[in-house]
């Protein structure tokens, strides 16, 4: 008798479980997906053509919110709680649900999901979302690129046709207009393109695998959200925010990524106070005596002139969202800058509204929603009505190239300081060296 499994999720982790874990396992049934925080994955199918030969007819996908019905249509026996950048609050009160309805509940481990390249492959993650990980897996394959092949490999962001989603390679601007990709993605692929490089990304991690393999010596694992990787490292990174100090122990599954790792780079410590960088350290010392700490940090680059300006800050969305940052490198500019930052809330149409009516923690600063054309215009609308002098963009893509803003724009970047870069290279060249890459 199989027993019959719902996979709860968010577009990302959960269909990685699946195809590793339950896809061609006789011994499980799964009868559905539940998604939340993405919109518009919700009443659309896993398709058959990636299920497998023991879903013909695909995997319903149904809302979260669903789930004490589901449990109850399909007579489940399992929950597999897979998604990321979660209070373990909100963990356990999904088991409680699950639990209450009739249903185990189930986390899956590193062991059971990660796939071993026969290429080396270093890792890249983070307790939160938005702790400047993204500048890192940057510098990272910066450096590695002028001694070896590298690409990248992204944590997964299938939002459009999954089917045609199952393996994506973008290695120019045109390839990221064929796969219609959201602002989201945008954000993640635009700069590996900008730096002349290769990036992966889609839905069935074993076949990205396979290709990278092909054009690597090294593959970078570009983790997403506070998620572990889906590839067995052989070198990890883990970004630590004292921004938000204490989060490393309190998130799922950032705290898996603080104890697995081998270096814990301590990041943005120029604009952290010192006690929370010294919780940070105290916390990584408790659970990961062995790791590696780097205090990192983490310069602003502001792309123009903002002195004294009435400003329209926009940040990185899931940065301000799930990740439950107020502000980002684009606030801290303004505030160094004395500009004066305009209420962006009073300006949101649509979506964006709703945004802010979702997360009451954001006010005066604009999380860069893109979830689709609709969610793209309804921000555009947000921010041409928006009476200011000028527009800081604190997101890793170039704004000005999907949209049209009728005001000045001032990019807004994070990078990564020299002394952090210097230490980066020792640690990447014994690495190389290990693996008599030359």
């Amino acid at each position: 008798m199989r027993k019959k499994v719902i996979i709860m999720g968010a577009a990302g982790r959960d269909f990685h479980n699946f195809n590793v874990f339950f896809r061609d396992n006789e011994e499980y049934e799964v009868v559905a997906f539940t998604a939340t925080q993405i919109p518009n994955i919700a009443g659309r199918k896993y398709p058959a053509e990636l299920a497998g030969r023991l879903y013909p007819d695909g995997i319903p996908i149904y809302d979260e919110e669903k789930l004490p019905e589901l449990i109850e249509k399909y007579e489940v026996d399992e929950v597999v709680f897979s998604y990321s950048d979660v209070s373990y609050e909100y963990v356990m009160s999904r088991s409680a649900i699950a639990n209450v309805a009739g249903a185990d509940f189930k986390l899956l481990s590193p062991r059971h999901t990660m796939l071993k390249s026969n290429k080396p492959v270093i890792a890249v993650c983070a307790v939160r979302t938005g702790c400047g990980k993204s500048q890192f897996s940057r510098k990272i394959f910066e450096i590695l690129a002028e001694k070896c092949k590298v690409v990248a490999v992204r944590h997964p962001m299938p939002y459009g046709d999954l089917a045609k989603q199952k393996c994506q390679r973008f290695a120019s601007y045109e390839d990221l207009d064929k796969h219609k990709c959201t602002i989201e993605e945008r954000e993640e692929y635009e700069p590996y393109i900008d730096m002349g490089g290769i990036v992966y990304a889609g839905v069935d991690y074993e076949e990205i695998l396979r290709n990278a393999e092909k054009e690597a010596d090294v593959i970078i694992w570009d983790g997403g959200n506070n998620d572990y990787p889906f590839y067995k490292p052989d070198l990890h990174f883990t970004i630590a925010d004292p921004h938000r100090a204490g989060h490393e122990l309190k998130y799922y599954p950032g705290e898996i990524n603080l104890r697995m790792a081998d270096v814990v780079v301590i990041n943005k410590v120029d604009t952290a106070k010192e006690e929370d960088i010294k919780t940070v350290e105290e916390n990584v010392k408790k659970v990961n005596p062995n790791a590696r700490i780097i205090k990192a940090t983490s310069p602003i680059h502001v792309e123009g002139d903002i002195r004294g300006k009435r400003v329209l800050v926009i940040e990185d969305g899931p940065t301000l969202t799930h990740g439950e940052m107020p502000y980002g490198a684009g606030t801290i500019a303004a505030q160094q800058n004395n500009a004066i930052i305009i209420e962006a809330k009073k300006y949101a149409v649509g979506s964006i509204k709703e945004t802010f009516e979702k997360y009451p923690h954001l006010d005066k600063i604009l999380p860069a929603m893109g979830y689709g054309e609709k969610q793209i215009k309804e921000l555009e609308e947000t921010i041409n009505s928006a009476d200011c002098d000028a527009v800081v963009a604190a997101t890793p893509i170039n704004l000005a190239r999907i949209i049209n803003v009728n005001k000045p724009v001032v990019r807004v970047k994070y990078g990564v300081g020299k002394d952090t870069e210097k230490e980066l290279r020792e640690i990447l060249d014994d690495f190389l060296t290990k693996f008599k890459i030359h």
